[in-house]
């Protein structure tokens, strides 16, 4: 790279290029267009080509400067992982795993699917919660290390994901005891007359469901849908409605929630899949999970106690 090249002045461009323009820019920098302006003309100068052009009042990147932002995001995002990672040198050993976690996955769940890796005595987990979309995205700007989602990356040969299928579980329906004798009763019937709560429409789960209750003719009473698991269990267990969640979690409703089993539909699975980028070497806590995945020891469904 030639001498004459400067990461300030890429830093300049680069918050130009994210904020859509040169007053915006200079406002967030609080200083001057003109300096701004100048800034990235000798980044352009050092580079040989341009990275804006005019578009009437607008400007807009060129090819080079979409290149050259998709760079300037790894970039500072590695540069603000500096200072953590400086910190951490100096206070000993450690191993950080920062993952992102789907938001429509079971915070049960998120804790039994990393179990084998919660005894690592130099562990730093950080957790990130979040839609799947923008997951995807930090992981390709390396801010993540993981993806822990309800579904498989969709195909994209720009983003270099790998996705393996940890575990499945099958559906279970619980009630609160206000609910339970009459969702048991004529199940899976009951759920078009006892109100029914459901993940909305971002988990890839609820579209199982849907196709599940349409195929059995059956017209869900819907008194509520949630994007958080959590918040989902919650509404259930002041009584406002019965509620699907993975058999493996059926213990957990009934002890913590007081929610009880009222049926289940096995033909409809809820999934765990961890996504990394196949452009990095293998963190070595994920290749412990992705081994506990392939033998069967991450996730053992304990039998949901039978309706009654």
């Amino acid at each position: 790279m030639s001498q004459s090249f400067n990461y300030r002045h890429l830093y300049y461009f680069w918050v130009v290029a994210k904020e859509g323009g040169m007053a915006r820019a200079a406002e967030r920098l609080d200083m001057a267009v003109q300096t701004i302006s100048a800034q990235v003309r000798e980044l352009e100068k050092s580079l040989g080509v341009s990275l804006l052009r005019a578009e009437g009042r607008n400007l807009m990147l060129t090819e080079a400067g979409v290149a050259a932002l998709h760079e300037a995001d790894h970039i500072f995002a590695l540069g603000e992982q500096l200072p953590q990672r400086v910190r951490e040198a100096t206070s000993g050993p450690t191993l950080r795993l920062n993952l992102g976690i789907s938001d429509g996955i079971a915070k049960l769940a998120v804790h039994r699917l990393l179990t084998p890796v919660l005894d690592e005595p130099h562990l730093r987990l950080l957790c990130h919660e979040g839609e799947f979309q923008p997951l995807l995205g930090e992981l390709a700007l390396h801010k993540l290390h993981a993806v822990l989602a309800d579904r498989p990356a969709p195909p994209n040969p720009a983003l270099r994901t790998t996705s393996q299928l940890l575990g499945t579980s099958a559906i279970g329906w619980y009630a609160p005891p206000l609910w339970a004798q009459a969702a048991r009763h004529t199940f899976p019937r009951s759920l078009a007359v006892v109100p029914v709560l459901l993940p909305t429409e971002h988990a890839a789960l609820r579209a199982r469901i849907d196709h599940w209750l349409e195929r059995e003719r059956i017209r869900p009473r819907i008194a509520g849908e949630f994007e958080d698991s959590a918040l989902l269990s919650t509404f259930a267990a002041t009584g406002m409605g019965v509620m699907p969640a993975p058999e493996t979690l059926g213990a957990h409703l009934e002890q913590t929630h007081g929610l009880v089993p009222v049926g289940t539909t096995p033909e409809v699975h809820e999934q765990f899949h961890l996504i990394y980028s196949a452009r990095k070497v293998m963190h070595p806590l994920l290749t412990r999970l992705l081994e506990a995945g392939a033998d069967g020891t991450l996730w053992n469904p304990a039998p949901t106690r039978s309706p009654v």
